[in-house]
């Protein structure tokens, strides 16, 4: 069962469209590892993940296709001198499967204090960009053919 609406996030993105359609259809881990997803720019956004207790060669990312999959696994336990009474930081293997809108390219990623920031861009080719078509005065251009 799901406890937050992403209603209000469809009308503030563009390009995670299909993401959040896919978030609706199921919950495989709904909160390991908590995540944020914000808009950094007109066609520029950022993936943060929490990943506190992971070290930089503890975590992966891959970008193939539309997909973006970020996986997380402890090296072996290390041992500690004193005697673990509770254990609230969860350090178990994670892997978390974002789905890409068309043209979002990932930019890079950086892990600070705690977070993994993954930074996207929306890159739309010329080809595919609206243009302006200028208007004419009615008048059809009729192009007659010379004869030679």
């Amino acid at each position: 069962m799901r406890t937050f609406d992403l209603a209000p996030l469809y009308r503030s993105t563009v390009g995670f469209d299909r993401l959040f359609s896919m978030l609706d259809g199921f919950e495989s881990a709904p909160g390991y590892p908590p995540y944020n997803i914000e808009r950094t720019g007109e066609n520029n956004y950022r993936i943060s993940v929490a990943v506190a207790g992971f070290a930089e060669n503890e975590l992966s990312i891959e970008a193939k296709e539309n997909t973006l999959t970020i996986k997380g696994a402890k090296q072996a336990k290390q041992e500690s001198a004193g005697e673990v009474l509770y254990q609230g930081i969860a350090a178990r293997t994670f892997e978390r499967v974002f789905q890409l809108a068309d043209y979002v390219v990932v930019k890079g990623a950086k892990l600070e204090n705690g977070l993994l920031h993954v930074d996207l861009a929306r890159e739309i080719p010329e080809a595919k960009k609206p243009r302006q078509i200028p208007i004419g005065n009615g008048q059809p251009k009729i192009v007659e053919a010379q004869a030679a």
